[in-house]
Protein backbone atom coordinates (compact mmCIF):
# COMPACT_ATOMS: atom_id res chain seq x y z
CA UNK A 1 0.00 0.00 0.00
CA UNK A 2 0.91 3.66 -0.13
CA UNK A 3 0.15 6.80 1.87
CA UNK A 4 -0.98 10.23 0.69
CA UNK A 5 -0.51 13.36 2.78
CA UNK A 6 0.33 17.03 2.44
CA UNK A 7 3.86 18.32 1.94
CA UNK A 8 5.70 20.60 4.36
CA UNK A 9 8.47 22.21 2.35
CA UNK A 10 11.14 24.60 3.56
CA UNK A 11 13.51 26.51 1.30
CA UNK A 12 16.62 27.54 3.17
CA UNK A 13 17.67 31.13 2.62
CA UNK A 14 14.55 32.09 0.65
CA UNK A 15 10.94 32.49 1.78
CA UNK A 16 8.77 29.81 0.14
CA UNK A 17 6.27 30.78 -2.51
CA UNK A 18 3.45 28.27 -2.83
CA UNK A 19 0.50 28.30 -5.18
CA UNK A 20 -2.19 25.64 -5.27
CA UNK A 21 -2.76 24.25 -8.76
CA UNK A 22 -4.89 21.13 -8.94
CA UNK A 23 -3.92 20.38 -5.34
CA UNK A 24 -0.21 20.12 -6.24
CA UNK A 25 1.77 22.79 -4.35
CA UNK A 26 4.22 24.84 -6.40
CA UNK A 27 7.52 25.67 -4.72
CA UNK A 28 9.73 28.40 -6.15
CA UNK A 29 13.45 27.85 -5.70
CA UNK A 30 16.34 30.17 -6.57
CA UNK A 31 19.07 28.85 -8.86
CA UNK A 32 22.23 28.14 -6.90
CA UNK A 33 20.35 27.82 -3.61
CA UNK A 34 19.36 24.82 -1.52
CA UNK A 35 15.98 23.11 -1.37
CA UNK A 36 14.72 20.69 1.28
CA UNK A 37 11.57 18.68 0.53
CA UNK A 38 9.85 16.73 3.30
CA UNK A 39 7.85 13.57 2.76
CA UNK A 40 5.11 13.18 5.38
CA UNK A 41 5.66 10.29 7.77
CA UNK A 42 3.77 7.12 6.99
CA UNK A 43 2.99 4.09 9.09
CA UNK A 44 5.17 3.07 11.99
CA UNK A 45 7.76 1.70 11.87
CA UNK A 46 9.14 3.97 9.16
CA UNK A 47 8.13 2.65 5.74
CA UNK A 48 10.49 2.33 2.83
CA UNK A 49 10.23 5.75 1.16
CA UNK A 50 11.10 6.24 -2.50
CA UNK A 51 11.48 9.67 -4.17
CA UNK A 52 10.50 10.23 -7.79
CA UNK A 53 10.95 13.16 -10.20
CA UNK A 54 8.55 13.38 -13.14
CA UNK A 55 7.47 9.80 -12.39
CA UNK A 56 10.96 8.25 -12.50
CA UNK A 57 12.93 7.01 -9.47
CA UNK A 58 15.30 9.72 -8.27
CA UNK A 59 18.97 8.79 -8.16
CA UNK A 60 21.13 10.28 -5.42
CA UNK A 61 24.31 12.10 -6.38
CA UNK A 62 26.57 14.83 -4.98
CA UNK A 63 23.76 17.42 -5.22
CA UNK A 64 20.71 15.27 -4.44
CA UNK A 65 20.64 13.39 -1.15
CA UNK A 66 17.90 11.47 0.64
CA UNK A 67 18.05 12.05 4.40
CA UNK A 68 16.41 10.52 7.49
CA UNK A 69 15.46 7.19 5.89
CA UNK A 70 13.80 8.95 2.96
CA UNK A 71 11.78 11.53 4.88
CA UNK A 72 13.74 14.43 3.35
CA UNK A 73 15.14 15.12 -0.09
CA UNK A 74 17.88 17.74 -0.16
CA UNK A 75 18.87 19.48 -3.39
CA UNK A 76 22.06 21.53 -3.36
CA UNK A 77 23.14 24.11 -5.94
CA UNK A 78 19.67 24.05 -7.46
CA UNK A 79 19.67 24.36 -11.25
CA UNK A 80 16.91 24.87 -13.82
CA UNK A 81 17.15 21.14 -14.66
CA UNK A 82 15.98 20.34 -11.10
CA UNK A 83 12.54 21.82 -11.79
CA UNK A 84 9.59 19.50 -12.20
CA UNK A 85 7.18 17.38 -10.21
CA UNK A 86 8.54 15.47 -7.23
CA UNK A 87 6.71 12.78 -5.30
CA UNK A 88 7.51 10.43 -2.45
CA UNK A 89 6.00 7.00 -1.98
CA UNK A 90 5.84 5.17 1.31
CA UNK A 91 5.71 1.61 0.07
CA UNK A 92 4.45 0.01 3.31
CA UNK A 93 1.66 2.51 4.03
CA UNK A 94 -1.99 2.19 2.94
CA UNK A 95 -3.45 4.22 0.09
CA UNK A 96 -2.87 4.55 -3.63
CA UNK A 97 -1.69 8.12 -4.29
CA UNK A 98 1.64 9.83 -3.69
CA UNK A 99 2.18 13.23 -2.08
CA UNK A 100 3.48 15.55 -4.80
CA UNK A 101 5.05 18.98 -5.12
CA UNK A 102 6.08 20.92 -8.23
CA UNK A 103 9.40 22.78 -8.09
CA UNK A 104 10.01 25.84 -10.26
CA UNK A 105 13.55 27.25 -10.44
CA UNK A 106 14.15 30.94 -11.12
CA UNK A 107 17.35 32.87 -11.55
Amino acid sequence: GEDSRSFHVSIQGTPPSTTGTREIPIITAVAGGQLLLECPEGAEPHPNIEWHREGSPLQEDARRQVLAQGRFLQLRAVAAADGGEYSCRATSAPGDTDPRVRVQVHG
